[in-house]
């Protein structure tokens, strides 16, 4: 796996962005071009956090950044290393 980008979360997790989860961000949410670093200030530095409906991964809330009000970043801890999944706006308060 080759990373684009490392991010570590409040909780000191290191949390690996690969080519392939930044290509797929890029072809599912064309507006997310550009955005590599808004999607690691998310992770590192949230204003919230929650669990996501798939078990073993969390959502990752940052407002201000990216293409709409709010930027959402979806990690698995249940890979290793942990790896971001998918980010895209979020345009609704989580």
């Amino acid at each position: 796996m080759t990373a684009v980008a490392t991010a570590t979360d409040p909780e000191g997790r290191v949390v690996v962005i690969s080519e392939a989860a930044w290509g797929h961000v890029l072809a599912e949410h064309d507006d997310m071009a550009g955005h590599l670093a808004s999607v690691v200030a998310t992770i590192e530095r949230p204003d919230f956090i929650e669990p996501d409906a798939r078990p073993g991964r969390e959502r990752y809330f940052r407002r201000g950044l990216g293409p709409a009000r709010w930027l959402r970043a979806v990690v698995a801890f249940d890979l290793e290393p942990p790896e971001l999944v998918t980010a895209f706006g979020h345009v609704t308060e989580p």
